[in-house]
């Protein structure tokens, strides 16, 4: 296997279907991930190593992913120079997300943490993908691959609901 590129962590399990979405698309960009947990609160010393030997062993990105009250990237963040994404996680216990999105948005100066959208780990990635991109040719050719697609998906709804009428068939973007 080759050495992981990005690191996606979560506070919790239950954080998984959410932060999958992000190691999918930083596959299909051609980008090696590894994906574990690492418990802002309760593995505060696993946290620790982990973002104090992220860079030493190769990673060039940490997107980390939490609900709640969210320590996870902004903690992770004071602990290494790797950029790190967070990804406010809409969680069981969560004030309708808001209290995840506000505690990894509200950083200090001196700590800054990328922030998506609430459940917004695929953004995450994509984001962790440019950002490795704009220092290695190849990812940066797949970022602009799958941003083309995009548009292309675009312009076949567009032409699809011109041709047909908006009351032909429902479209998704």
């Amino acid at each position: 296997m080759s050495t992981p590129q990005v690191g996606i962590i979560m506070g919790s399990q239950s954080d998984l279907p959410v932060m999958s979405e992000a190691a999918e698309i930083l596959e299909e960009l051609g980008v090696t991930v590894e994906v574990t947990v690492v418990s802002a609160h309760r593995t505060p010393h696993r946290m620790v190593e982990y973002a104090e030997k992220a860079a030493g062993r190769s990673l060039k990105v940490i997107i980390a992913g939490a609900g709640g009250a969210a320590h996870l990237p902004g903690m992770v963040a004071s602990l290494t120079t790797l950029p790190v994404i967070g990804v406010p996680v809409k969680s069981r216990n969560s004030i309708d997300g808001w209290d995840s999105v506000l505690s990894i948005l509200q950083m200090p100066g001196g700590i800054p943490v990328a922030t998506v959208a609430l459940d917004g780990a695929k953004n995450a990635g994509i984001l962790a993908a440019q950002m490795i991109g704009a220092f290695d040719d190849k990812i940066a050719k797949n970022v602009a691959d799958y941003k083309e697609s995009l548009k292309e998906k675009v312009l076949d709804s567009a032409k699809s609901l011109e041709e047909g009428g908006w009351k032909a068939k429902k479209i998704g973007f």
